[in-house]
C-alpha cells in the first residue's frame, strides 16, 4: 500500500475530557460537525481517555452520522496501560510498546471508533523497556494492512525520538508535547530544534496550561496573564487568541490541541492562525514567562 500522510488541521480538537461532557450521540455528532465547520478537522484521542471510553463515544457519534468520517482525521495513541474495569487484565499501571500490544490496541481502537483506519497513531509515552525492533514490526504490520496511515510519538525526548526513527521505516510525522506560556521547555530542551531539523511539525497539548493561564493566581501566572491581556487589548482579540498565537509564531509550525467543548473557545484558537505577533510582542510574552529580561 502506498504511504499516505494525513492532512491535519493546524488546530486540533482534543477529546480527553469527552467522557465528562455527557453528550448523546446526536448531540456529539452535531458538535463534531460544528467544529469541522470552523476549520478544525482533526480530533485527538487515546485509548485510555475516559478510562477507555472516549474512543467508543466518538465512534458512536460517527455511526450516528457516517458522513462525518470523510470530513475528519483521527489521531489516537497507545502504549499506556492503566487499571480500569474496562481492562480487567491490567493489574498495574505500566507502559507497553510490545508489538503485540500496539497491534491489539489499534484493532480495539478501530472497533470502538467504528472505522477502518487511524489517520495518525502515536506512541503515548516513552517506555524504558521499548524494543525498537518490536515497534518497527508493529508499524509495518499496521501500515501494510491499511489500519494506520501515519505514525508519530507523544511526550518523547529528542534523543528517544531519534533512536526510534533510526529503526522504523515510516517517517515519524510529529512529537506531541506539552507547551504553553507556563511551560517553555520544548523551546529550550531541543524538542522544537529537532522538529525543525526533521521538518516535523509538533503537536502541542495543554497550550493554555490546562486553563491555569487564566485561572491561577500565582505570581508567575499573574505576570504572564497581564502581558497577554495587554496585547489582547491592543490587538482587539481574546486573550486566549494571544496565548495560542505565541506558540504558533514558532517556525516549527506547531499544531495546537484544544481541550474544550465550548465552540467560542475553539473559535478563539482558530483566530490565532490570523494573528502574527510582532517580535516585540512575542518577546514581551517570552520575558514575562521567564520572569527576567533578555540577557
Amino acid at each position: 500500500m502506498a504511504r499516505v500522510e494525513p492532512s491535519l488541521s493546524p488546530i486540533v480538537a482534543g477529546l480527553w475530557r469527552l467522557a465528562k461532557w455527557s453528550l448523546a450521540d446526536d448531540a456529539l455528532a452535531s458538535w463534531i460537525s460544528d467544529v469541522i465547520d470552523q476549520g478544525v478537522g482533526t480530533f485527538d484521542l487515546a485509548d485510555i481517555y475516559g478510562s477507555y471510553t472516549c474512543e467508543g463515544l466518538f465512534g458512536a457519534a460517527l455511526r450516528h452520522t457516517p458522513r462525518l468520517r470523510e470530513r475528519l482525521r483521527i489521531v489516537t495513541k497507545c502504549d499506556i496501560k492503566v487499571i480500569s474495569p474496562a481492562r480487567p487484565a491490567h493489574t498495574r499501571h505500566v507502559y507497553d510498546t510490545s508489538a503485540a500490544h500496539i497491534v491489539a490496541s489499534v484493532v480495539r481502537s478501530l472497533r470502538d471508533l467504528g472505522t477502518d483506519r487511524v489517520d495518525l497513531l502515536l506512541l503515548h509515552r516513552q517506555d524504558p523497556l521499548m524494543d525498537p525492533h518490536e515497534v518497527a514490526a508493529a508499524f509495518d504490520a499496521l501500515e501494510s494492512s491499511g489500519k494506520v496511515l501515519s505514525f508519530g510519538v507523544s511526550n518523547f525526548t529528542p534523543s528517544h525520538l531519534a533512536m526510534l526513527a533510526s529503526y522504523v521505516r515510516q517517517p515519524l510525522i510529529t512529537n506531541q508535547v506539552e507547551a504553553s506560556l507556563l511551560r517553555l521547555a520544548p523551546f529550550e530542551d531541543g524538542t522544537f530544534d529537532q522538529c525543525l531539523q526533521r521538518r516535523m511539525r509538533p503537536m502541542l497539548w495543554s497550550p493554555l496550561a490546562g486553563g491555569r493561564l487564566f485561572s491561577d493566581s500565582s505570581p508567575t501566572t499573574l505576570r504572564v496573564r497581564g502581558a497577554v491581556e495587554a496585547i489582547a487589548l491592543a490587538r482587539g482579540v481574546a486573550p486566549e487568541t494571544v496565548a495560542y498565537a505565541f506558540l504558533l509564531r514558532h517556525p516549527a509550525r506547531p499544531r495546537l490541541i484544544t481541550g474544550t467543548k465550548r465552540l467560542d473557545r475553539i473559535v478563539a484558537a482558530v483566530a490565532a492562525l490570523q494573528l502574527e505577533l510582532t517580535r516585540e510582542e512575542w518577546f514581551e510574552l517570552w520575558c514575562a514567562a521567564r520572569g527576567e529580561p533578555l540577557p
